[in-house]
């Protein structure tokens, strides 16, 4: 084989993946939106865009879904410009202008603030984020949105998950869709379906002009880096981990569990009846013993939305 036919097979070959990914990340998010009803006839979506790669990803899918979805929604990109050292306040308008997406940028000096209140080493996620929402239900307020869409993916809420398990001590996470703090807006996160290595690999095929966070991004030691690093150390040794515990905060049995503000365990009585779904509190537990296989937490293909997906 010569070195052109070598590189016509490569090229063809790299062609056929980047269009099954294409596929599968429009079949994700559209299905996430179905199942959770995350976008409704007359929406006006606040697109909150980082300059990272998963609100880039976001924003650029849910504009290719908009052209095809048999309802109306009105899509808005906004950027907080948080004055950070260096920021090249150019490249996202630039961007923006070039894809003919309505956008805002939203100048607030949030980087001074942090700076001045958080110690040298000291986590800055915490009042930054405060800082942000407050801006950003301000400016969704201003613009006429009924709703906000962030850029966090399957990953992002495993992590959140082990977060609070190892470091709050309950069972909380990162839910696709729910209610702002003020209960004004409803906040949805599309991506929700869609693993960080698939965004990593879109975001290189379509040369998002990426912009780091000088805050966050910076701090390599923070226990939710750990966590993420963590989780794919499994995922390696036992591929489908990450998909298996993304699965089960949406499956979840109530009553295996020992919140007593949700299951009624002080009134259980012995009924006489067997139970199919009842404790075999003698037998040891047979999947949680068993072996991960190749195949565990392998994603569902069958698609029941209303978006059509035979288009990249």
């Amino acid at each position: 084989m010569s070195a052109e036919e070598l590189a016509a097979k490569q090229a063809k070959k790299a062609a056929f993946e980047t269009n099954k990914l294409s596929k599968r990340l429009h079949r994700q998010v559209g299905q996430a939106i179905t199942d959770f009803n995350m976008i409704e006839d007359g929406d006006k979506v606040m697109v909150c865009l980082s300059g990272g790669k998963d609100s880039y990803s976001m924003l650029d899918i849910l504009m290719n879904l908009q052209k095809r979805a048999p309802i109306k929604f009105e899509l808005i990109a906004v950027n907080l410009d948080q004055k950070q050292p260096g920021f090249p306040a150019e490249v996202l308008p630039n961007y923006l202008r070039q894809v003919g997406v309505p956008f805002h940028i939203e100048t607030q000096d949030t980087y001074s603030i942090v700076k001045s209140h958080i110690p040298e080493g000291k986590t800055m996620c915490s009042l930054c984020s405060r800082l942000r929402r407050g801006i950003l239900y301000r400016v969704a307020r201003e613009l006429g949105c009924n709703k906000i869409a962030l850029g966090h993916h399957r990953d992002d809420m495993v992590v959140t998950l082990l977060m609070n398990m190892f470091f709050g001590s309950r069972m909380k996470g990162m839910p696709p869709k729910l209610v702002s703090d003020n209960g004004e807006f409803v906040v949805i996160r599309p991506l929700a379906y869609v693993a960080e290595d698939d965004l990593v690999r879109w975001s290189d095929h379509r040369q998002f002009p990426i912009i780091p966070c000088s805050l966050c991004g910076s701090q390599e030691n923070l226990q939710r880096v750990l966590t993420k690093k963590m989780i794919r150390e499994w995922d390696k040794q036992y591929p489908g981990r990450i998909d298996n515990m993304f699965s089960a905060m949406g499956n979840i049995t109530l009553s295996h569990m020992m919140d007593r503000k949700l299951h009624p365990f002080e009134s259980i009585k012995a009924t006489g009846i067997p139970d199919p779904q009842g404790d075999k509190a003698f037998d040891e537990d047979e999947e949680s013993c068993a072996t991960p296989t190749a195949n565990a937490g392998k994603e569902v293909q069958t698609v029941r939305l209303m978006w059509d997906d035979s288009k990249p």
